[in-house]
């Protein structure tokens, strides 16, 4: 067996394997691996309970190797692993590039990195550089800090600088850009069509913005540009990582995967088959372990890579290449992590920011009052959310509302909810609403059409509706009252429902 037989390749490979796991204790094979040379793990939603019980984890595997990196994908906002129980005390980027203010998004990011470092996280697959140039995008939406190069730009420095600064590394995700993209690449695998000088005009500068700031760590994107290579996906490619991001970008740190399972690129090429290829293009680091985290997996992608050196299809210099970059990021890392101070916290700076991301558009024909009078109805519009957002995460506007209104009442309808019952819009919408105030929160109303006829169903019922959109916001501005969170986070929900009632 290759790891019997090559245990020098097997430590090699080991290095460059970043696998999550399952469990809020650290198994015994993962622990075991550690010792044979694993320099990474990666935490999920899944792994956590509370803090005390993170940093518990964390400290059992740094027990194996005091500079092992342990990596965490918490953008905050929607997607967030260390609140996933309870929602993200932190708006996302699209609330704070709304906001606009760099200087708050790097108060924000330096809060998230504090959480972050009690926790024992040293890497954070954060932030998204993307601009979502692409309104209906299905994966990166509130995840961008927008659709304008120059304001993504200056809030992923801003990120980077802020989360850094706690001691946390930063990563600069998906390169060379997955805003202008049409498919999840959980599914499927996407394509940008356009042509380099547009993505080195549109895409590309928040990531030069990311290195100027001193991001250690890029995540590739498992998207095909035709434009620098027409075979590879951008995660596989060599033109894409050696030529575009090493050369041309000049960039000399950590370059790591998205998730290796993602069906963009295992569908084609296996997981074995991606995994070596992505270590052969340039990758150093291999992100494994949101739906494959059995110890299998990890195995089966070790001696994958240990194969490939022996038959030739992965050179032992580049896998050596990789390891090294491996090690140097983890040193630099835990020295980030000693050399932060142990401040204060910014004290609820999340949900000042998500007070100041909401915007408010009034109809003053409707003549409703507002804030709102009474106890009211809250239909909350449930889309299907991508595999980067835990769908049992927390969100709406109608718990924090209850909070303040005790009368409250709320219904969460899906889209196979309608289908199944077309009569539900009546019977759950609209009766419950009669001599009430009607609120409709939706999310991503834009880009789920079954949403959008719901919302035009209830507001040509309910003329004085007042809307919530908790999503990214579209052109047009439905409601009496139309309110915009720019996030679906739990502080947005908060700050929207202190708005309706007038107690923010």
């Amino acid at each position: 067996m290759a790891a019997t037989s090559h245990p020098d390749l097997m430590r090699l490979a080991n290095s460059v394997l970043q696998p999550g796991f399952v469990g809020t204790t650290a198994p015994d094979w993962l622990l075991r691996r550690i010792g044979e040379g694993l320099r990474s793990v990666v935490l999920f939603g899944r792994n956590i309970v509370d803090p005390e019980q993170v940093r518990a984890l964390t400290g059992s595997l740094r027990a194996e190797n005091p500079d092992l990196i342990v990596a965490i994908d918490e953008e905050a906002g929607d997607v967030t692993r260390l609140e996933a129980r309870n929602g993200s005390s932190w708006p996302g980027n699209l609330a704070l590039g709304a906001v606009d203010d760099v200087d708050l998004t790097e108060r924000v990011a330096r809060d998230i990195g504090r959480a972050l470092r009690e926790a024992g996280v040293s890497l954070n697959y954060a932030p998204s550089a993307d601009v979502n140039s692409n309104p209906a995008n299905p994966v990166i939406g509130v995840r961008s800090f927008g659709s304008r190069t120059d304001v993504v730009a200056r809030h992923t420095a801003a990120w980077v600088r802020g989360l850094q600064s706690a001691g946390v590394a930063a990563c600069a995700k998906h390169f060379p850009g997955h805003g202008d993209t049409s498919v999840d690449s959980h599914h499927g695998l996407p394509r940008v069509t356009a042509d380099a000088d547009s993505i080195a005009r549109i895409a590309l500068p928040p990531f030069v913005a990311a290195m100027e700031a001193g991001v250690r760590t890029v995540m590739t994107a498992h998207m095909l540009a035709p434009a620098f290579d027409e075979e590879w996906p951008a995660t596989l490619s060599d033109r894409v990582i050696g030529d575009l991001l090493r050369k041309e970008l000049g960039f000399t740190g950590l370059v790591v995967t998205d998730g290796i399972e993602m069906a963009a690129v295992s569908d084609r090429y296996g997981i074995e088959g991606a995994t070596v290829r992505a270590v052969t293009a340039g990758c150093d680091a291999v992100c494994v372990g949101g739906e494959s985290a059995e110890a299998a997996t990890t195995e089966r992608l070790a001696d994958a890579l240990v194969a490939a050196v022996l038959d030739g299809t992965l050179p032992e210099e580049r896998l050596a290449e990789a390891a090294g970059r491996v090690e140097e990021f983890a040193a630099w890392s835990a020295g980030l992590v000693r050399a932060a101070t142990a401040d204060e916290t910014a004290g609820g700076i999340g949900l000042v920011a998500a007070r100041r991301a909401v915007t408010v558009h009034r109809n003053p024909a409707a003549g409703v009052r507002f804030p709102l009078v009474g106890d009211p109805h809250v239909v909350e519009l449930s889309p299907v959310t991508n595999l980067a957002i835990d769908g049992s995460t927390p969100w709406g506007v109608a718990e924090p509302l209850r909070a303040l209104r005790p009368g409250t009442t709320s219904v969460r309808i899906g889209e196979y909810d309608l289908t199944d019952d077309p009569g539900l819009l009546e019977r759950e919408a609209l009766a419950p609403a009669a001599g009430r105030a009607l609120v409709v929160v939706v999310r991503d109303t834009a880009r789920c059409p079954w949403m959008a006829r719901a919302l035009a169903t209830l507001v040509r019922h309910r003329p004085d509706a007042l809307v919530v959109e908790m999503g990214v916001p579209g052109g047009e501005r439905p409601g009496a009252v139309h309110v915009i969170t720019h996030g679906a986070t739990r502080v947005s929900g908060i700050a929207a429902a202190e708005l309706l009632v007038g107690a923010g």
